[in-house]
């Protein structure tokens, strides 16, 4: 199970199942999301940085957000008190990204229960749950993980070479906004366009006006109109590997399988011998 509605997480956390509430607040525009979390979260929740979190900086040349390392996050996810089996749902209040990015490097690292908040804390808040500003420490978690290489963990990635092959062979989808994949572009990385052969299907085409994600006939119509269609491979891309995640977990609720290039288009495009393609997709 991918997504877990606010009213199914409402019952959980009132039945006593062992629930983990993780807040991953991040933005572009502010990946700082800890000052939104002190101002209103859902009780319970933990704030986990997406920055130093769920990304090792100290890693050069995998782009702007490197996968952490497997002890690290071991020991995050101790500190946020997370336990062997525990239900652990993340949540954010922006298109899916932070918690998309969360609920990867979970799966990847093993944990077999991890769910993201459908329609983030906007549709908790719709549904008039509360949301506090006391911010708790829970007790120090036990959890061990499974997989501590993310890169040849439980869920399937790309380097940048099996990227521009599957560009070439399969199909490679770029996440970002149809003007950054065009090349008009690129507030961020040095260098505008696409990797060549790559087709775009921007993260936010996925949700609805709500925030949630669209329905699963809805979303295997998407893929299939970009040539996936869970026979052939395929995977995705974005600036830095963190909205591809929503690509990716849109992927699994319309039970396709779909790789990740976590070091993006801010891997590729930082080395000069990598090709690079502007304007529209072409057949």
């Amino acid at each position: 199970m991918t997504l877990v509605s606010p009213e199914e997480l409402a019952e959980l956390l009132a039945s006593g199942t062992s629930v983990r509430v993780l807040d991953v607040r991040w933005s572009l525009a502010e990946p700082d999301g800890h000052a939104a979390f002190e101002s209103g979260h859902i009780p319970g929740a933990v704030y986990v940085d997406l920055e130093t979190d769920l990304s090792d900086h100290t890693v050069p040349g995998r782009g702007r957000h490197p996968l952490p390392s497997g002890d690290a996050l071991e020991a995050s996810l101790r500190r946020w008190g997370v336990d062997d089996g525990d239900t652990v749902v993340v949540y954010d209040d922006w298109n899916r990204a932070g918690s998309s990015r969360a609920w990867w490097v979970l799966r990847a690292a093993g944990l077999g229960d991890v769910r993201i908040l459908d329609g983030g804390l906007g549709a908790w808040r719709a549904l008039g749950k509360p949301v506090g500003t006391e911010v708790e420490s829970p007790r120090l978690g036990s959890i061990t993980l499974v997989h501590r290489n993310f890169d040849a963990g439980a869920l399937a990635t790309l380097t940048a070479a099996d990227a521009a092959e599957l560009a070439r062979d399969g199909v490679l989808l770029d996440a970002r906004a149809p003007e950054r994949f065009r090349g008009e572009i690129e507030p961020i990385d040095p260098v505008a366009g696409h990797i060549p052969g790559a087709v775009n299907l921007p993260s936010t085409a996925l949700l609805g006006p709500d925030g949630r994600f669209a329905p699963a006939d809805d979303l295997r119509a998407l893929f299939a109109a970009r040539g996936v269609d869970g026979g052939n491979e395929a995977g995705a891309y974005c600036g830095s590997g963190v909205t591809a995640a929503v690509v990716v977990a849109a992927a699994e609720v319309a039970g396709i399988d779909l790789a990740l290039f976590p070091g993006s288009w801010s891997q590729w495009s930082s080395d000069p011998a990598n090709p690079v393609e502007t304007g529209p997709a072409t057949d």
